[in-house]
């Protein structure tokens, strides 16, 4: 059996992972469903965030090329990469949030995004946007992929600010618990518009998640 990877189907992975990302952290709603089901919306977000994330590093082409007779990498290519490389990071934090919260019983346990992930995330984007500089699109408001470069930094930035909100002090609590939450709420929601954006095409990859994503 073959399985043809298209822009259409990674859009929708990183929609379905975002909207879960947004309803395990959106206000009100994560007190009301419970720090069990919030953990379950981030664990299986995450990993429609990598099976999207693996889709857009297929589509993405090959990894070098040459540039005046010399081997490089492209940077379209190590962007997905290193985001696909962010959102496996991101399976591993929800899986241990999920496996922690039903250990030790402590319902107040609840997954924000982790450092080494989300500098992951930073990272892709920051190759998204020097591919935007280095084609001299760096302000193209009309173009979709300008539109989800730009979204997927911001919901990297956020998630960013989500991780240093859930720094864990000495004393074992976490350094601003509300900026943890309300970070990865946002992050969440760039990110699915950053995607969204896409649905309805189906030959073009997305600009890495950090499409950036």
């Amino acid at each position: 059996m073959l399985i043809h990877p298209t822009l259409r189907m990674q859009s929708w992975g990183f929609v379905i992972g975002s909207t879960l990302f947004a309803l395990g952290s959106a206000p009100y709603l994560s007190v009301l469903f419970g720090a069990t089901l919030a953990n379950i919306f981030f664990f299986a977000g995450s990993w429609f965030f990598t099976g999207a994330a693996f889709i857009q590093l297929v589509l993405s082409g090959p990894a070098t090329t040459t540039d005046s007779g010399k081997l490089a990498v492209r940077a379209e290519w190590l962007s997905a990469a290193v985001q696909f490389l962010g959102t496996i990071l991101f399976n591993i934090s929800t899986g241990s949030a999920l496996h922690d919260l039903n250990v030790r019983g402590e319902m107040h346990l609840v997954w924000n995004p982790n450092a080494e992930g989300s500098i992951a995330f930073l990272v892709s984007s920051g190759l998204a946007v020097l591919i935007l500089l280095r084609s001299n699109t760096y302000w193209a408001p009309r173009s979709t992929e300008w539109q989800s470069v730009w979204l997927n930094t911001l919901g990297s930035i956020a998630f960013g600010v989500s991780a240093i909100g859930s720094f864990i002090l000495r004393d074992g609590n976490t350094l601003d618990p509300n900026m943890a939450n309300i970070g990865t709420f946002v992050g969440a929601v760039f990110f699915l518009l950053a995607s969204a954006v896409f649905l309805g095409k189906s030959s073009r990859p997305l600009p890495a998640m950090a499409e950036a994503g």
